[in-house]
Protein backbone atom coordinates (compact mmCIF):
# COMPACT_ATOMS: atom_id res chain seq x y z
CA UNK A 1 0.00 0.00 0.00
CA UNK A 2 2.77 2.47 0.92
CA UNK A 3 4.67 1.75 -2.67
CA UNK A 4 1.03 1.72 -4.62
CA UNK A 5 0.33 5.11 -2.78
CA UNK A 6 3.75 7.13 -3.61
CA UNK A 7 3.53 6.02 -6.95
CA UNK A 8 0.04 7.66 -7.48
CA UNK A 9 1.03 10.93 -6.16
CA UNK A 10 2.46 13.64 -8.37
CA UNK A 11 4.57 15.17 -5.95
CA UNK A 12 8.41 14.68 -6.55
CA UNK A 13 10.04 11.56 -4.81
CA UNK A 14 11.74 14.22 -2.40
CA UNK A 15 8.78 15.61 -1.42
CA UNK A 16 7.17 12.25 -0.74
CA UNK A 17 9.62 11.16 1.66
CA UNK A 18 9.58 14.38 3.56
CA UNK A 19 5.99 14.36 4.72
CA UNK A 20 4.66 10.25 4.38
CA UNK A 21 6.22 10.42 7.88
CA UNK A 22 5.22 12.42 11.27
CA UNK A 23 8.56 14.53 10.95
CA UNK A 24 11.11 15.41 8.67
CA UNK A 25 13.50 12.91 7.70
CA UNK A 26 16.53 12.39 9.85
CA UNK A 27 19.72 12.00 8.05
CA UNK A 28 21.91 12.14 11.50
CA UNK A 29 21.29 11.79 14.75
CA UNK A 30 23.72 12.00 17.44
CA UNK A 31 21.74 11.29 20.72
CA UNK A 32 20.40 8.45 22.64
CA UNK A 33 17.43 10.40 23.52
CA UNK A 34 16.43 12.72 20.56
CA UNK A 35 13.88 15.39 21.35
CA UNK A 36 10.54 15.82 19.76
CA UNK A 37 10.09 17.37 16.60
CA UNK A 38 6.95 18.79 14.87
CA UNK A 39 6.19 19.86 11.57
CA UNK A 40 3.54 22.31 10.55
CA UNK A 41 2.75 22.98 7.62
CA UNK A 42 0.80 26.52 6.85
CA UNK A 43 -0.48 28.10 3.46
CA UNK A 44 2.59 30.49 3.58
CA UNK A 45 5.05 28.28 5.88
CA UNK A 46 5.94 25.42 7.69
CA UNK A 47 6.62 25.03 11.01
CA UNK A 48 9.41 23.04 12.80
CA UNK A 49 9.21 22.88 16.52
CA UNK A 50 11.76 20.86 18.60
CA UNK A 51 11.33 20.30 22.48
CA UNK A 52 14.06 20.35 24.51
CA UNK A 53 13.35 21.64 28.07
CA UNK A 54 15.49 23.55 30.06
CA UNK A 55 17.55 24.62 26.49
CA UNK A 56 18.01 28.08 26.15
CA UNK A 57 18.71 30.07 22.66
CA UNK A 58 22.36 30.02 23.59
CA UNK A 59 22.38 26.04 23.80
CA UNK A 60 21.14 26.42 19.89
CA UNK A 61 22.79 26.65 16.58
CA UNK A 62 20.47 26.03 13.31
CA UNK A 63 22.37 26.33 10.40
CA UNK A 64 21.90 25.30 6.74
CA UNK A 65 24.99 22.73 4.87
CA UNK A 66 26.55 22.93 2.04
CA UNK A 67 23.56 20.93 0.64
CA UNK A 68 20.86 23.57 1.66
CA UNK A 69 19.53 20.93 4.15
CA UNK A 70 18.64 22.43 7.75
CA UNK A 71 20.95 21.49 10.21
CA UNK A 72 19.87 22.08 14.12
CA UNK A 73 22.63 21.58 16.92
CA UNK A 74 21.98 21.63 20.62
CA UNK A 75 25.04 21.09 22.88
CA UNK A 76 24.74 22.27 26.81
CA UNK A 77 27.06 21.26 29.41
CA UNK A 78 26.24 21.49 32.77
CA UNK A 79 28.12 20.91 36.12
CA UNK A 80 26.51 20.28 39.70
CA UNK A 81 28.07 22.52 42.44
CA UNK A 82 27.79 23.06 45.91
CA UNK A 83 29.22 26.19 48.05
CA UNK A 84 32.60 26.31 48.03
CA UNK A 85 32.57 28.02 51.43
CA UNK A 86 30.97 25.01 53.23
CA UNK A 87 33.73 22.89 51.61
CA UNK A 88 36.69 25.25 53.34
CA UNK A 89 35.00 24.82 56.16
CA UNK A 90 34.03 21.45 56.46
CA UNK A 91 37.30 19.99 54.92
CA UNK A 92 35.12 18.25 52.54
CA UNK A 93 36.23 16.44 49.45
CA UNK A 94 34.58 15.28 46.40
CA UNK A 95 33.94 11.22 46.39
CA UNK A 96 31.12 11.84 43.57
CA UNK A 97 30.92 14.97 41.26
CA UNK A 98 27.44 15.18 38.70
CA UNK A 99 28.25 16.54 35.66
CA UNK A 100 25.45 16.73 32.83
CA UNK A 101 26.08 16.78 28.86
CA UNK A 102 23.67 16.97 26.24
CA UNK A 103 24.50 17.18 22.87
CA UNK A 104 22.02 16.45 19.59
CA UNK A 105 22.28 16.88 15.65
CA UNK A 106 19.54 17.00 13.24
CA UNK A 107 19.80 17.52 9.98
CA UNK A 108 16.47 18.00 7.96
CA UNK A 109 15.50 17.33 3.84
CA UNK A 110 14.00 20.68 2.93
CA UNK A 111 10.80 20.85 0.23
CA UNK A 112 11.54 22.34 -2.91
CA UNK A 113 9.26 25.59 -1.84
CA UNK A 114 11.19 26.64 1.08
CA UNK A 115 12.52 30.63 0.90
CA UNK A 116 15.90 29.54 2.40
CA UNK A 117 17.08 33.17 2.66
CA UNK A 118 14.31 34.06 5.02
CA UNK A 119 14.20 31.29 7.84
CA UNK A 120 14.31 32.53 11.58
CA UNK A 121 14.22 30.64 14.20
CA UNK A 122 13.27 31.76 18.05
CA UNK A 123 13.14 29.77 21.50
CA UNK A 124 10.29 29.92 23.67
CA UNK A 125 9.84 27.73 27.05
CA UNK A 126 12.46 25.14 25.73
CA UNK A 127 11.16 24.69 22.42
CA UNK A 128 12.86 25.94 18.88
CA UNK A 129 10.66 27.13 16.16
CA UNK A 130 11.92 27.21 12.86
CA UNK A 131 9.95 29.14 10.59
CA UNK A 132 10.62 27.58 6.74
CA UNK A 133 8.63 30.74 4.58
CA UNK A 134 7.16 28.94 1.04
CA UNK A 135 7.95 31.20 -1.70
CA UNK A 136 4.75 32.84 -3.11
CA UNK A 137 3.58 31.51 -6.50
CA UNK A 138 5.11 34.59 -8.13
CA UNK A 139 8.56 33.58 -6.95
CA UNK A 140 7.91 30.23 -7.81
CA UNK A 141 7.70 31.40 -11.71
CA UNK A 142 10.87 33.51 -11.49
CA UNK A 143 12.89 30.31 -10.18
CA UNK A 144 11.74 28.39 -13.08
CA UNK A 145 14.16 29.10 -16.03
CA UNK A 146 13.83 28.30 -19.79
CA UNK A 147 15.98 27.17 -21.58
CA UNK A 148 16.66 28.07 -25.17
CA UNK A 149 16.61 25.04 -28.08
CA UNK A 150 19.35 25.18 -30.64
Amino acid sequence: MYLARRNQNWLPEVFNTLFDTDMFPRMHNMSCTAPAINVIEKDNEYDVQLAAPGMTREDFKVTLDEDENLVVDLEKKTEATHDNKNEEKLAERYLRREFSYTKFHQTLLLPEDVDREKITASVEHGVLTVVLPKYTPEEQKKEQKVIEIH
